[in-house]
């Protein structure tokens, strides 16, 4: 099994022959991992964890009659909604929900529901005085148009991927809804390492509930200045030594493949 992370939340799993994306999205000006939308043109099944843009946004553009991505979307019904209302053809959309078990090839993706993260007020404060609002005024701009017609309304999930004699747990946010029995013991979780006010005690939280054999970050660059910014992960690890937790955390390269 073949895991590239490609930037923000976008990750590719290729077993068994399929290649199987989440979240694809195209880092705006100044990202920190800068892609194009022909970096995923070759990818036939595109799972969405989650309504909001920088998980979403470039799916409409792969539904348009004309374009050369002929991928079948994945998603939940909040985010098939957004596309109803952006794209003139939505045959390509297919509404799962939690439970659903969805055949590819030789691979199984169940959907498990999630939670989303939630930001704190320093977040906050940090983006709206960053001196890079200057810089990156016009992505301000693009985004505050944009962010209120990619909403998630509580609807996020975490698809679990079985192939090869192998487990991986995709996460989309840092959050697990209470009274869920999630998988545990996967080979390897990939969690999303921003956008908590609490990143190392969520992040902490979650690795002893799922108890993974091997934990991959993503989504800790800085992918929308100013909004976003880049991710200090090396206090995780810290806390991971201390507590005496021997799970080992990797922190990938932008389109450099690791082995499962």
């Amino acid at each position: 099994m073949k895991i590239t992370w490609l930037g923000t939340a976008s990750v590719r799993i290729e077993a068994s022959g399929e290649r199987i994306l989440f979240d694809p999205f195209v880092q705006l000006i100044g990202g920190e991992n800068p892609n194009c939308g022909e970096d995923f043109r070759e990818d036939e099944d595109i799972f969405i964890t989650h309504g909001h843009l920088d998980h979403l946004m470039e799916i409409p553009a792969f539904l348009e009659e004309d374009s050369v991505f002929q991928a079948t979307v994945y998603c939940g019904s909040v985010a098939a909604g957004t596309l109803s209302g952006m794209a003139e053809d939505t045959g390509n959309v297919v509404e799962v929900r939690p439970g659903t078990r969805i055949r590819i090839g030789e691979v199984t993706v169940r959907v498990w529901e999630g939670k989303h993260a939630a930001p704190g007020l320093r977040q906050t404060l940090r983006a709206l005085c960053s001196w890079t609002r200057l810089r990156y005024w016009k992505n301000t701009l693009a985004l505050l148009w944009l962010h209120p017609h990619f909403p998630e309304k509580k609807q996020t999930y975490l698809y679990e991927v079985q192939a090869e004699g192998k487990c991986v747990l995709v996460m989309g946010s840092m959050g697990l809804q209470e009274g869920i029995c999630y998988p545990k013991g996967v080979d390897l979780l990939i969690l999303p390492y921003q956008g908590s006010a609490h990143l190392e005690e969520d992040a902490l939280r979650i690795i002893e509930r799922l108890a993974p054999k091997r934990v991959l970050l993503d989504h800790f660059d800085d992918a929308f200045p100013p909004v976003s910014q880049s991710v200090d992960t090396r206090g995780l690890k810290r806390e991971l030594r201390k507590r005496r937790l021997q799970v080992p955390v990797a922190k990938p390269k932008a389109g450099r493949p690791i082995l499962l």
